[in-house]
Formats: structure tokens, C-alpha cells, sequence
């Protein structure tokens, strides 16, 4: 067993994050009652240092300095030191991230900050060097020792501009949704794409999975051809580019490059999710053989590194790890030398480099590549002589290869957790990509991992918990946890037509309005009432790389007051919605899974209801089309629903294709049940 130097009580956390500052000579402390009372009983500052597993720079402070002695003294004499681990807790981050956002203008991890014994901050920043750390810890200690009423001061202003930062005030406005309204959202938008790289002008570029979604729903339902190219071109170019693993599946958070190329490598639980939902639509909406492989190779990175026997889903694997002379690098495990390839390939390097562009195109520095396709399956098999079919088995044996070689390497560090909200967007792509494919096993997967949320993380009181780890499900969840768990819920039953997923969903919604929700808005908190007070109690409004959880609770209202006949879960959608209205139409990027909602308003919106014996047969066959404006309802027995009632027959299976409840006549043949929607606005 190692010996430490130090330990600090971070080692009674089950957090990943928190235990590696363990045995940092900083003594850390955990967020909790006990360390905030010990800050005001010494009449103390408080550092607060948030960050997670998988985040380089907040590897590279740890290592500059807070393995450090020297600094370690000047934080352990002046400060009581909080470390976070941001994905653990999601709400002090926004409240921390709110602030250094104020102060300068920008935010990310390390996140660090500086606050009075009370908790309010009064300076932050993300990175340090250890020099530039070192001198802003002296002079705030000083400042505080010498002159507390200025630090004091400048804390009350700040806490005044996070409570009222994001605040969200009803709109009493009458408003009639329009197509006008997304087509100038739209036209806003278009101004920052870049229509030659997909994603985002410039760089980083990020895959902003709910993005596509929503652009991939108008461009088919405006007929905007422009936006689909658009969003074909993004998916092609991230799915083809370094950001996508080539050899083990999955994608990485982000490129720093504009054409996707080089990864930062640490690879996320949630964007795979959510990617696997956008590749499974748009292989719905184009047949195009890709993105049913991007899922297909991104599932099986999702088994294979990612999965507990429980059915559960770990969150991250980290952007570093070992090289063979035990220096931990940025991307180390993922790439590789010309040499190193030429002696696993042999014959076939010749091919292999066209095809991955193990030249100029694909060179990364020090003499490594990171994979990237540039041209298509049929150009190489051209240039080469050698026909698809063959190029393709190639591909594979180079996969197989490859990755028996990686395995060898030291593997990057696990982030072991599992977040309810991060497994339900995972578990909704498992059911994206059932309802898509119509493979068995996805949906195996899926039950398994809904089961898991269902009978570990769903408490005897109705709450849902935020985290599990070693058989341990603790920390009460946020509006996060339960807006993704409500959507996946509905999803599944949409999958399976089984009415427990559907009713659960309902109950975890009619649990958000008792403990999240605000009457004064119609919005909804991001905490529980029964947690305990922070500076200030946040909403979540704007979509970011995951989508709002306000936005995600709105489409969940709309989708059950159709469901259960409900016109006030309605009535609060749409007044959501109007609330932000304004913010939408100018910033259509950061409301994406809102203007999927006004999707919905505008135009028709489908009940298909399918009752009878052969209904999970007639919704496979539905289930061959992208029709992004529906929602299914079924069964094969006598169902209570509001939407099924008095619906089944015995001897035969109906398809019901209503708006607002008011249906056409039932269809026995899915084609002609089809025939009675209409997609386009």
C-alpha cells in the first residue's frame, strides 16, 4: 500500500475528483454545514476551487500547485479550502461560474474563487499560474486582514448581480407562434455557420448535438435546403474529423481546430449521448450509411468503457494519460507515429494512410497523427483498385488491430460515477437508436439502464438522487436529473408502448411542481426547497451543450398534457416559452430545444395513437419515417389513457392519427395512417 505525506479529508468522498486532491499537502475540505460553520467560526475566507476528473487545466493547476508545499502553506494559513467537483454539484458551480462571469467577463475550469465566511464572493478567475496564484492569495489575505469593509462592499454588489442575473420575469403578452418567428431565429443564426467546416465559424468548435437537432427539424419541415446542407456538412465533418475516435468509437468534448481535427481528447458521457440521438435522427431523416455507423461505433465505446454491470453509465474518461516514460500527456493514449502504425499494418500502411491521412493533413506535432478522414469510401477505393466491399472488411481488420495495440498503452482515468441526468441523455440515445434501427440490444441496454434509475436512484419519498458510486446513491437531485429522466421515461414508453415508463414520468413531474417550481415566473429552480439555501437559488434558461433543464421540463409538459389531457401542464409550457421568447428569436443557438417547443406550436402537431394486438408491429413500420411533429401513444390491451380509451379492438389493430384529440378515421395499413400527416410547416 502507498505511503502519502499528506491527507486531507477529501479521502472520505466518493467523488473521483475529489479523491485525486486527496493527498494534496492543500488541506481541502468538502462542501458541507461543518467546513462553512468552521470558515465563519475562524473568521476565515473561503477558496473555493471547482473542477472535474476528466479537465486538463485543472490537472495542470493541480500539479503546479497544489501538489506544491510552499503554496499549500499560504492557502492552509489564510483560507478554508473547498474543493467541488462540478459535475457532483452542478448548483454551487452555477452560482461560482455566475460570478467569476461577472468579474471578468468570461468562465471555465479550474474554476476558482474567492469568498467571505459567509459564502459570497468577492474575487475568482479559472487558471493560475503558480506565481501569478501565489501573489493574488497574498494580497487578498491582506486585503481582507487590513481593510475587510472594501472585500465585504464589493461581495454584497456581486451576490445582488448573480441573484439577479438569468432572472426570468413573466411575459404577459398574448403571443400566436409563427413560422415567421423560427424563420427569423434562423436567419440570425446563419450569420455565425461556417458552411464549409459545419459547426460554429472559427474555432473551438464544439458538437452542439441539440443544435442540429432542431436546424435538422426545420430545414425538413421549411423546406430550407441551405440549413440541411448545412447540418449534413456538420455531421459529416465531426463524424469524419479527430474529434470522432476512428479506432475505439465515441467522440471527444471538442476540437480546438475549425476542422474537427484534433480533439481536447477527454471523452464525455453526455455528448455521446446526445450524439447518438442526433446520428440516429438524421439516419432516420437521410438513410445516409454514416451516421448509422457513427452510432453503431459509438454505442460500442459506450459498452465497452463506459457500462457497469449494473446497467449504469459512467461519466468521463480523462484527456490524459501515460506515455512509456510515465509522463502523463494531453491525448497520449489516442495517437500515434508513422513508424509505430507502418510496423502494426505492414502491406496495408499504404492504404491506411490515404485513407486516415496519416500525412500533412492528419499531423498533429511531435511526430504524432490523430485520425481524419478527408475523402469518401468511394475515392480510395478508386485511387486504389479495390472494391467497397473489400475496403470496408480492411477498415474493420484495422479497427480490431489498432485497437488490441491501444489497449496495451496506459489507459486514460475513469470518472466512475454515474449521474442520473448524464445516464438518462444516454439512455434516451439508446432508445433513439432502438426506435431507429430497430436492434434488440439497444433496447436491452436501454430497459436495463432506465431499471437502474428507476429502483437505485428513485427514493421511497418520489425524489430522484444526483449521483451513484459503489452501491451508493446520495446527493438529492437537481431539476436537471429529473427534466432528463421525465424525457427518456416518455421516450421509452414510446418505444415499448409499456405504461409504467409513461406514468413514472408523470409522477416525477407532478414531484418538480411541488419542489422546483417558481409561481411567480412559471419557470422552474435548478434546486430542490429542500436543499439547503445557497447565495441564491438559480434557474436554468439558456441551452448549452446540453440543453436547459428548464427547456427540457417545458417540451416534457407538452408532451403529457397531450398524453393525460392536462391543460394546465400546457398552459405552463407555453407560458415558458413565451418568457424567453424574445431571447430566442436573437439567440437561436442558446435556445435550440426551446425553438424545438415552438417547432410544435407551429403547425400540426400528430397524436398517433395505435391500438391492437399488432401495434409494436405498426410501430416499427411508423417508426421507418422522421416525422419530428408526433408523438405515439399504444397498446396491445385495454389501456385507461386518455388517448387509447375505448380504442381496442380484439380482432383488429387501428392507427388513430389525431390533433388536439380530434382524430381521423382509423387506418389498418401504417402507409395510409402516414398519408394523413403532414410534415412540412
Amino acid at each position: 500500500m502507498q505511503n502519502h505525506k499528506f491527507t486531507n479529508s477529501l479521502i472520505n468522498e466518493t467523488s473521483p475528483y475529489l479523491l485525486q486532491h486527496a493527498h494534496n499537502p492543500v488541506n481541502w475540505y468538502a462542501w458541507n454545514k461543518e467546513t462553512l460553520e468552521l470558515a465563519k467560526k475562524e473568521n476565515k475566507l473561503i477558496l473555493i476551487s471547482i473542477g472535474y476528473s476528466s479537465c486538463h487545466w485543472c490537472h495542470v493547476m493541480e500539479h503546479e500547485s497544489f501538489e506544491n508545499e510552499e503554496v499549500a502553506a499560504i492557502m492552509n494559513e489564510h483560507f478554508i479550502n473547498i474543493k467541488i467537483d462540478r459535475e457532483e454539484r452542478p448548483d454551487i458551480d452555477q452560482i461560482y461560474m455566475n460570478a467569476v462571469q461577472l468579474m471578468t467577463g468570461s468562465g471555465g475550469w479550474p474554476l476558482n474563487c474567492v469568498a467571505l465566511p459567509d459564502g459570497r464572493p468577492f474575487w475568482g478567475g479559472t487558471y493560475f499560474p503558480k506565481e501569478n496564484w501565489i501573489s493574488a492569495l497574498q494580497q487578498l489575505s491582506k486585503l481582507y486582514s487590513e481593510t475587510p469593509e472594501k472585500a465585504i462592499e464589493y461581495a454584497e454588489k456581486l451576490t445582488e448581480g448573480i441573484k439577479n442575473s438569468d432572472l426570468i420575469e413573466l411575459n404577459k403578452n398574448e403571443v400566436i407562434y409563427k413560422i415567421s418567428h423560427l424563420k427569423s431565429s434562423v436567419d440570425n443564426w446563419k450569420k455565425n455557420i461556417d458552411p464549409e467546416l459545419g459547426g460554429r465559424k472559427g474555432s473551438p468548435k464544439f458538437p452542439m448535438p441539440n443544435n442540429y437537432q432542431f436546424l435538422l427539424r426545420y430545414g425538413v419541415q421549411a423546406n430550407d435546403g441551405e440549413i440541411l446542407n448545412y447540418v449534413n456538412t456538420s455531421l459529416t465533418k465531426m463524424a469524419l474529423g479527430g474529434i470522432n475516435d476512428h479506432i475505439g468509437g465515441g467522440f471527444a468534448r471538442y476540437s480546438v481546430d475549425a476542422k474537427w481535427h484534433i480533439p481536447h481528447f477527454e471523452k464525455m458521457l453526455y455528448d455521446n449521448g446526445q450524439l447518438v440521438s442526433l446520428y440516429a435522427e438524421a439516419y432516420q431523416a437521410t438513410k445516409n450509411e454514416l451516421y448509422k455507423k457513427t452510432v453503431y461505433q459509438t454505442l460500442e465505446f459506450i459498452e465497452r468503457e463506459l457500462t457497469t454491470n449494473e446497467g449504469a453509465f459512467y461519466s468521463s474518461l480523462d484527456a490524459d494519460s501515460k506515455t512509456k516514460e510515465g509522463k502523463l500527456v494531453e491525448g497520449a493514449y489516442y495517437v500515434w507515429t508513422k513508424p509505430e502504425l507502418e510496423r502494426i499494418l505492414g502491406s496495408d500502411f499504404r492504404i491506411f494512410s490515404d485513407f486516415y491521412n496519416v500525412n500533412e493533413y492528419g499531423y498533429w506535432e511531435h511526430d504524432n497523427y490523430v485520425l481524419i478522414r478527408k475523402n469518401n469510401t468511394y475515392e480510395i477505393s478508386k485511387k486504389h483498385g479495390i472494391s467497397i466491399v473489400d475496403l470496408d472488411k480492411k477498415v474493420t481488420n484495422w479497427r480490431n488491430k489498432l485497437l488490441k495495440e491501444r489497449i496495451k498503452k496506459d489507459k486514460p482515468r475513469l470518472d466512475d460515477k454515474s449521474l442520473t441526468s448524464w445516464n438518462a441523455l444516454m439512455l434516451k440515445g439508446y432508445i433513439d437508436a432502438y426506435t431507429v434501427f430497430g436492434d434488440k440490444h439497444f433496447l436491452d441496454v436501454a430497459i436495463k439502464n432506465a431499471t437502474f434509475i428507476y429502483s437505485k436512484q428513485l427514493q421511497e419519498g418520489g425524489n430522484l438522487n444526483h449521483t451513484y458510486k459503489n452501491g451508493k446513491s446520495t446527493i438529492n437531485g437537481y431539476l436537471e436529473d429529473y427534466a432528463t429522466v421525465v424525457d427518456a421515461y416518455i421516450s421509452l414508453y414510446e418505444a415499448t408502448l409499456n405504461e409504467k415508463w409513461l406514468n413514472t414520468a408523470k409522477q416525477l413531474t407532478d414531484y418538480v411542481f411541488d419542489h422546483f417550481y417558481d409561481t411567480k415566473s412559471s419557470m422552474f429552480f435548478f434546486t430542490s426547497n429542500e436543499d439547503a439555501n445557497l447565495i441564491a437559488r438559480k434557474m436554468e434558461i439558456e441551452d448549452n451543450v446540453i440543453p436547459a433543464s428548464n427547456s427540457i421540463m417545458a417540451k416534457n409538459l407538452f408532451k403529457l398534457s397531450h398524453y393525460y389531457s392536462n391543460n394546465y401542464y400546457l398552459k405552463v409550457s407555453k407560458q415558458m416559452l413565451l418568457n424567453v421568447q424574445a431571447k430566442a428569436n436573437l439567440y437561436g443557438s442558446g435556445y435550440s430545444n426551446w425553438l424545438q417547443l415552438k417547432s410544435y406550436l407551429v403547425g400540426e402537431y400528430y397524436e398517433i395513437a395505435i391500438s391492437g394486438k399488432d401495434a409494436l408491429v405498426k410501430l416499427e413500420e411508423i417508426n421507418t419515417q422522421y416525422i419530428p411533429n408526433k408523438l405515439i401513444a399504444g397498446s396491445t390491451k385495454k389501456s385507461s389513457l386518455p388517448l387509447m380509451e375505448g380504442r381496442f379492438s380484439e380482432n383488429e389493430t387501428f392507427i388513430y392519427v389525431c390533433v388536439d384529440g380530434t382524430c381521423k378515421l382509423p387506418e389498418r395499413d401504417t402507409k395510409k395512417a402516414l398519408n394523413q400527416l403532414k410534415i412540412k410547416f
